[in-house]
């Protein structure tokens, strides 16, 4: 329980060297004060070390205020107007959950949360968080998510929010436009919020992200930004996130001291106490203490600093170290005379400490989340501490000053409304001046309150806000119509040309798309290619050596590779985001670039590169949350398919992120098969973001996701006349029915199909429809569709048009204009599961079959798992031969000669792909 805490060290020992030396230390710290003495203990653990005296490893301090009293300094603001107006901000959001909750619109919400932080932000408004319009940049905060009351009463007293959207809450729809979003979503609210916070875990990792984004802006010469500095609201509960500490230590390597996390350590997670056998506090001090950061700790409020004075025993800090979270929590849920017999009763010396106190003095000593001094001087602190990042853990009571109903109880997270009851105890502890009988009319209408422009309160908080430079949390839509050049042909050229006669896998041809790209004048040095430790499998290391990878130390070793021509090359001003075996981290860097243009009104290109299936099924929560912050930007998924990589095996064998990418608003999804095609799509994508046009934010608010895949073919030269529309919506013919077959003379007296593939099914589709041509007399289209899921999207939207303008002639979906009047059987295939392709399926008329990859992944050749699958070019001819049978075209017997034929059974017959299929 107290393992790895220093605890006081008792008078008395017997030892009178000990005693001596205890004597000395307390007339210094006595005469010349706790700082004086922090500087000589450090001399002497310097000198300790230097003589190689053994000393404690210390991972945890008492569990006590990291700074002392005697070094707090003087609070700047007018503490008594503050105190005035955060009663009002307290009642505003706690009546914003109640009125939310009346019995015809019972849509929850949040009360306790904000009530234990609430002095945690005032002292952030008042004094730190600097907004967009300051001169130096502004500050980017992450609001705690289940505080979102406190935030929407504080922009109230600013007159940013009116009474009828703070009865909007939880209402976007049906109150619109005067609708609130439950949590911090940028996506509905795009100029208030900034940060999607609420999934527990990403505001952590996102935040790190964000600081070293503003170092990297720096460090690259793209903006200035030292003066601006990243806070994070996280709960103590959410900190068990493994994305929460996951990446501490990139923020501490870094020296990320433009970075403070600040943890609400109420003690009580969703259901009850975070650690009620431990001591959450002291476990976070180890762990990021072990990572590299400043802690400081803010437990007890002013009230205690006379009676740690007074503990010449050591005892109080003793009881203070030895107490459980689980009994902290009781205390504040008990009575003065309670905690005297419980907390302070355990030692005769502690108990005497209080004789003075009546049991009402004992229940109102704070802890030090609520008291303005100590928390002033810890983000003092924080923002004046140097080469590393801080975090401040305060300790907090959950539901403070809500009453004893709320206060620190397990279920204080779901309690929502008050009785009539509640509320006027409320009002008076708050001094709102409402009466009862406003009270008893009508317990769910009890007004909000606001007392006038004219107020000496409100003029103070707009006056602090005015010089810190405007309001938070505020998100400039200027920002998000910034655009920049648009790139040349030059840059396209080479996806156009093909491979000639070699052959060349779409990861390469996207690769040197990428490089192209990179040498673009006023686009090149906004992209930002992420990569998490994969580099050389998909070909980036080719940039190790000039667009050099960042790192804000430089690099200061003697590289091993130093002499080889794709030497691994850090540097200050690197270009690529190399985030090690970390796909949360390039996911949370890939949010942080690509939401650039608005946190900094420059606009940043991120292009990540993930390996296999380790994107939309490791982080498709961060890609969410990305979606809700309006991240603009590229996915690439490398290495794609479920039976391109089978040297790998099931864990590796992506067959599904293209159907989970699906599933996510914000995403476009596209399976290019040839690197033209790979080319028409991303300049479509940059277009989108950052071109000029007048299509709106939702068409720039978008992720474009592209599949690329490490199986070589040859890549064909762009033919004449592509059809670019049709790339870009989901489909385009690659290859006619009949012709170049040596069947033109009989075309159209034989039996037509359609065959429709994606990314690297296109080649043995290509493959199949000249089997079925010679061996078989059937005449086959062959369609790339590079987009399942938007031809999908587009005939779901015609669908919700027949509903909208139900008397309009309906649209037909893009996929039947295409496909709706060709002739024969449709069989569609992929390198994925047989979902994707069956997302067209609602919008055709035509037998129409589906072959897919479904079920796990295994280690083999291409060829074999593709037999495996039946999704190989010998499967499609046997699948379309089958439906022709089915439709009296061809006598039922050929379909089964054609799988004998082919021993569709073994999986040693097939031939489709190229042999290989490692990493």
């Amino acid at each position: 329980m107290t393992q790895n805490t220093t605890s006081a060290i008792p008078r008395g020992t017997g030892d009178e060297e000990v005693d001596e030396w205890l004597e000395s230390w307390e007339g210094l710290v006595s005469q010349r004060g706790t700082l004086r003495a922090s500087e000589i203990m450090e001399a002497l653990r310097q000198r300790a070390a230097s003589n190689s005296v053994a000393q404690p490893k210390v991972t945890t301090t008492d569990y006590v205020n990291t700074i002392p009293a005697d070094q707090e300094p003087a609070y700047p603001g007018d503490e008594r107007l503050e105190r005035k107006y955060r009663k009002w901000l307290r009642w505003n959001a706690a009546m914003l959950v109640h009125r939310a909750q009346r019995p015809e619109i019972s849509v929850g919400g949040h009360i306790s949360t904000y009530a234990g932080a609430a002095t945690l932000y005032e002292i952030g408004f008042n004094n730190f968080f600097r907004g967009q319009n300051h001169p130096g940049g502004g500050d980017q905060v992450f609001f705690q998510g289940h505080a979102s009351p406190g935030m929407y009463a504080r922009a109230y007293l600013e007159n940013r929010l009116s009474d009828k959207q703070l009865d909007g809450f939880r209402q976007e729809a049906s109150k619109a436009p005067n609708g609130l979003s439950s949590y911090p979503h940028p996506r509905l609210m795009p100029d208030f919020w900034q940060f999607p916070t609420v999934s527990m875990g990403l505001g952590p990792i996102n935040s790190i992200y964000q600081a070293q984004m503003n170092r990297y802006l720096h460090n690259r010469g793209i903006k200035d930004t030292s003066d601006q500095r990243v806070w994070a609201f996280l709960g103590d509960g959410e900190m068990d996130e493994p994305e929460s500490r996951g990446a501490l230590q990139l923020a501490a390597n870094e020296g990320l001291d433009n970075l403070t996390y600040v943890i609400n350590c109420n003690l009580q997670r969703l259901d009850g106490p975070v650690r009620g056998n431990g001591k959450i506090v002291q476990e976070l001090e180890a762990v990021f203490t072990g990572a590299g950061w400043n802690v400081i700790k803010v437990l007890w409020g002013r009230e205690w600093d006379s009676l740690l004075d007074a503990d010449h025993t050591g005892d109080l800090v003793r009881i203070m170290n030895e107490t459980l979270d689980g009994d902290y929590q009781t205390f504040k849920a008990e009575s003065g005379g309670f905690i005297r017999d419980n907390f302070f009763g355990r030692s005769p010396e502690t108990k005497g400490l209080v004789e003075h106190l009546s049991d009402d003095d004992i229940w109102n000593l704070k802890r030090g989340g609520h008291d303005y001094h100590k928390v002033f001087a810890a983000y003092q602190q924080a923002v004046n501490t140097t080469g590393k990042p801080t975090v401040i853990l305060v300790q907090t009571v959950k539901g403070y000053g809500l009453g004893t109903t709320f206060e620190s109880r397990n279920a204080t997270h779901q309690m929502k409304k008050f009785t009539a009851a509640d509320v006027k105890a409320f009002r008076d502890r708050m001094d709102i001046p409402i009466t009862d009988k406003v009270i008893d009319d009508d317990p769910y209408a009890v007004p909000y309150y606001h007392p006038g422009n004219d107020a000496e309160e409100v003029q103070y908080m707009l006056e602090k806000r005015k010089s810190l430079g405007g309001f938070l949390p505020n998100r400039k839509l200027e920002n998000s119509k910034k655009t920049l050049p648009a790139v040349s042909d030059k840059a396209f050229s080479q996806t156009k040309k093909g491979s000639g006669q070699q052959q060349a896998a779409t990861t390469m041809a996207f690769v040197r798309l990428l490089k192209d790209l990179m040498r673009e004048k006023g686009v090149g040095n906004r992209i930002v290619p992420i990569i998490p430790d994969e580099a050389r499998t998909f070909g980036i290391d080719a940039f190790f050596p000039t667009a050099k990878i960042y790192n804000p130390n430089g690099q200061n070793y003697l590289a091993v590779d130093r002499e080889l021509f794709l030497s691994y090359k850090e540097a200050t001003s690197g270009q690529l985001l190399h985030v090690g075996i970390n796909e949360a981290g390039a996911a949370a860097g890939f949010t942080a670039a690509g939401t650039s243009y608005s946190t900094h009104g420059e606009p940043m290109i991120p292009i990540y590169v993930f390996y296999s299936m380790f994107g939309f099924q490791r982080t498709g929560d961060a890609f969410w949350a990305a979606g809700d912050q309006m991240t603009r930007g590229f996915i690439i998924g490398a290495t794609a398919g479920r039976t391109t990589l089978t040297g790998e095996g099931l864990q590796h064998a992506d067959g599904h992120s293209p159907v989970l990418a699906a599933t996510n608003p914000a995403v476009r999804i596209y399976d290019p098969a040839y690197g033209y095609e790979i080319g028409h799509i991303m300049r479509d994508g940059l277009h989108r973001m950052y071109g000029e046009h007048d299509l709106g934010d939702d068409a720039r608010n978008v992720m474009y996701y592209l599949t690329v895949y490490n199986e070589p073919m040859l890549q064909p030269a762009e033919p004449e006349n592509v059809d670019v529309d049709g790339i870009l919506r989901g489909i385009h013919r690659v290859a006619e029915a009949g012709v170049g077959t040596g069947t033109e003379a009989d075309a159209g007296d034989r039996p037509q199909a359609q065959l429709l593939a994606s990314g690297v099914a296109v080649p043995w589709a290509l493959e199949a429809r000249g089997l079925l041509a010679q061996e078989w007399g059937v005449d086959a289209a062959v369609w790339s569709v590079t987009s399942w899921a938007e031809l999908r999207r587009d005939g779901l939207k015609c669908e919700a048009e027949k509903l909208e303008n139900f008397e309009a002639e309906p649209r037909v979906p893009y996929v039947r204009e295409r496909l709706g009047s060709q002739a024969g059987p449709i069989v569609a295939t992929s390198d994925f599961d047989s979902t994707q392709p069956d997302l067209i399926r609602p919008f055709l008329s035509q037998d129409f079959a589906t072959l897919g990859a479904d079920g796990f992944g295994f280690s083999d050749t291409r060829a074999a798992a593709r037999r495996h699958f039946k999704i190989d070019a010998h499967s499609m001819v046997v699948r379309t031969l089958q439906l022709l049978a089915d439709r009296g075209e061809i006598e039922r017997s050929v379909p089964v000669e054609a799988a004998k034929r082919y021993r569709l059974d073994d999986v040693n017959a097939g031939t489709s792909g190229a042999a290989g299929g490692d990493s």
